[in-house]
């Protein structure tokens, strides 16, 4: 952002692609940043477009991939539009569930809010 506060626009997990928006970019302004260990395959944009053009299942695949991500953002719009904590986590449970141990902190991420601010409602949850 331009006043150096980090946006988090997409948490991938294993098997995940990243950065694919860029096939179809002249300049792409983003990182990336692995919080756990990570192998990570890359591709020239030549080579994978050539790929999908040759292999029709694999171009359905990644347009089915890339359709349920566009839904997950759109979701995701939807509760940053909400204004308090509160809300924000309800409609991210409502669609996620209670993540894993260790997760909260990405939830923060997730719905836009600091982590100290999601750590106070959810104490307030468990009075």
């Amino acid at each position: 952002m331009a006043d150096g506060v980090p946006l988090t626009l997409y948490i991938a997990t294993a098997d995940m692609a990243v950065a694919e928006a860029s096939l179809f970019a002249d300049a792409y302004h983003c990182d990336a940043v692995a919080r756990s260990d990570a192998a990570v395959a890359s591709l020239p944009r030549a080579k994978f477009l050539a790929l999908v053009r040759n292999h029709p299942d694999a171009a359905l695949s990644l347009i089915e991939t890339q359709a349920k991500e566009v839904q997950a953002q759109r979701a995701r719009i939807e509760i940053l539009r909400l204004r308090r904590v509160a809300e924000r986590l309800d409609a991210w449970m409502d669609l996620y569930g209670e993540p894993d141990k260790g997760e909260w902190i990405n939830v923060a991420n997730q719905i836009g809010v600091s982590a100290p601010a999601l750590y106070r409602e959810l104490a307030k949850r468990r009075d």
